[in-house]
C-alpha cells in the first residue's frame, strides 16, 4: 500500500488539497471554499472523510498532514491574526488536526511551505541555501539556511515583504509606510502604473479610471508595447532588484527563486530585476548568485509545498 501525505494550503478565498506521494506525485486532489467553514474546527472532520475515501478507493495509506496558511506560526502550529482569513484571532488549527487524524501534522506559512516545496520537488533540489519570493497579491517569502527554513527565535522571521523600500511610501495594511510588497505584487504594480499614467498622460488616466485594470491587463499592454506598462514592469524590477541586493547579505543564498502570477511575466521583470540586483550588489557577491524562475507547476506549487512540510519532518 502506497504511503502518502495529505497537503493543504489554506487562502483568503479557497482551500486546496491533495493526496501526495514520496515522488512529488498529487494522486488527488480537491478544493473547497473557506467561507464554507464559519468555524476551523469542522474542517478537520471533512478533510478526514475525503482522505479516508480517497484512500480506500486508491489503495493508499495516509502518514501524516502539512498544512501551508497565511500567518502560520509553525513553532505553535496556529493561524495568528490572519487579515486575510474568516478566522480571527489565533487559532489552534495543528491542534485541531491532530485530534481528528491522530497523524503528525506540521504547519507553518504559505510562503515558507513553497520555499520547501521547490527544495524538496523544484529546482532547489540538492540547495541548501536560497531564498524562495512569491509574487501575487502579496510578495511572501521562504529562506532556506543549510537545508532548514530559517523561522527566527518565534517562528516570523523571513518577512521580505515587509522591508521598507521607501521611507513614507504607499501605506501598507501592516500599519507602516513603504513595504516592498506594496511595489511588487500584483496591486503594486497596477499602482505603478496609474501613477506613471497620471505623472504622463492626464487624458488615458482619465480613461483607465473608468475602466479599471489589474496586473494581467498591465502584462498585456506591456507585450503590446505599452511604454508606461512597460516602464511600470522596470520600475518594478528595479525596486525588487535593489530590496533583494539587500536581503542576500543576510544568509548568502546560492540562487534566488521567483514564483507566482507577477513572475509569469519573464524577461519584463526578470531583467530589470536582473539588473537591477546586480548594481546594488555587495561586490564579492556580484555574479554568483543567479535569479531564476521557480521550477515548480503554478497549479500543483501550493498542494506540493504543504505535503513537503510533512515530508521532511518524516523523514
Amino acid at each position: 500500500m502506497k504511503e502518502v501525505v495529505l497537503g493543504i494550503d489554506i487562502g483568503g478565498t479557497g482551500i486546496k488539497f491533495g493526496l501526495v506521494d514520496r515522488e512529488g506525485n498529487i494522486v488527488a486532489s480537491d478544493k473547497a471554499k473557506t467561507k464554507g467553514y464559519p468555524n476551523p474546527d469542522m474542517l478537520p472532520a471533512d478533510l478526514l472523510k475525503w482522505s479516508n475515501e480517497q484512500c480506500s478507493a486508491l489503495q493508499l495509506k495516509t502518514i501524516g498532514v502539512g498544512i501551508g496558511t497565511p500567518n502560520g506560526n509553525y513553532y505553535k502550529g496556529t493561524i495568528d491574526f490572519a487579515p486575510n482569513l474568516p478566522w480571527k484571532g489565533v487559532i489552534p488549527l495543528k491542534e485541531y488536526f491532530e485530534k481528528a487524524f491522530s497523524l503528525p501534522v506540521a504547519l507553518t506559512n504559505d510562503a515558507k511551505a513553497a520555499a520547501l516545496g521547490e527544495m524538496i520537488f523544484g529546482a532547489a533540489k540538492g540547495m541548501k541555501d536560497f531564498i524562495f519570493i512569491t509574487l501575487g497579491t502579496g510578495l511572501g517569502s521562504g529562506i532556506v539556511v543549510n537545508g532548514n527554513i530559517a523561522y527566527g527565535y518565534d517562528s516570523l522571521a523571513g518577512e521580505v515583504g515587509h522591508t521598507i523600500v521607501y521611507r513614507n511610501g504607499r501605506e501598507c495594511p501592516c500599519g507602516r509606510r513603504g513595504c516592498l510588497e506594496q511595489y511588487v505584487s500584483a496591486p503594486g504594480i497596477v499602482k505603478t502604473y496609474y501613477e506613471l499614467v497620471r505623472h504622463q498622460n492626464l487624458d488615458e488616466f482619465r480613461t483607465s479610471i473608468g475602466n479599471m485594470i489589474d496586473s494581467a491587463e498591465v502584462y498585456k499592454k506591456a507585450v503590446e508595447g505599452d511604454t508606461i506598462a512597460l516602464e511600470a514592469f522596470t520600475k518594478t524590477g528595479e525596486i525588487l532588484g535593489f530590496a533583494l541586493s539587500n536581503s542576500v547579505c543576510y544568509t548568502r543564498p546560492e540562487t534566488i527563486f521567483l514564483f507566482g502570477g507577477l513572475a509569469q511575466a519573464g524577461d519584463l521583470l526578470f531583467k530589470p530585476t536582473i539588473k537591477s540586483f546586480e548594481s546594488y550588489l555587495l561586490p564579492i557577491y556580484k555574479n554568483k548568485i543567479p535569479i531564476v524562475p521557480s521550477g515548480l507547476k503554478e497549479s500543483e506549487a501550493a498542494i506540493l509545498g504543504s505535503a513537503s512540510l510533512i515530508l521532511k519532518e518524516l523523514n
